[in-house]
């Protein structure tokens, strides 16, 4: 197995207005805290945010295609959500191998996506089922 404990990974993207719009499109999720500008404004959080399963989202960009990468399949994901993402925020999504069992197949990642201020938005852990080939691949 290439993998090893504490090998890390990461991408950054910004949150923008066509996320939201394009997301609530696919989620059906129009709640007016993510859509209403207006009612936003009366909210807490006083303008709109971006909707948390977005945020997640980015999460099956990193696994998927960046650590353990393409051939991997989602098996678990745990999530915390500790602050809001607004549009225009930059999100730095990153990964970190905490554990592997190779009888099994399985690598877990701590997930962690930050804010452009550095503070923490979204954190868990993602377990990862590499396929066959990945693990002939690394052993060839």
């Amino acid at each position: 197995m290439k993998y090893k404990i504490g090998q890390k990974a990461e991408f950054t993207r910004t949150v923008t207005e066509t996320d939201i719009v394009l997301f609530a499109g696919l989620s059906g999720d129009y709640n007016p805290i993510h859509v209403d500008k207006e009612y936003a404004k009366q909210t807490f959080f006083r303008e709109r945010i971006s909707h948390g399963i977005l945020t997640a989202s980015f999460l099956s960009r990193l696994l998927g295609m960046h650590l353990p990468g393409p051939g991997s399949v989602y098996v678990s994901q745990t999530l915390n959500f500790t602050k809001p993402v607004y549009i225009g925020d930059t999100i730095t999504t990153r990964g970190e191998v905490i554990k592997l069992d190779e009888d099994r197949r399985l690598i877990t990642v701590q997930t962690t996506c930050m804010n452009q201020n550095g503070e923490i938005v979204l954190d868990g852990e993602g377990v990862m089922k590499l396929s066959k080939e990945m693990i002939k691949r690394d052993r060839d």
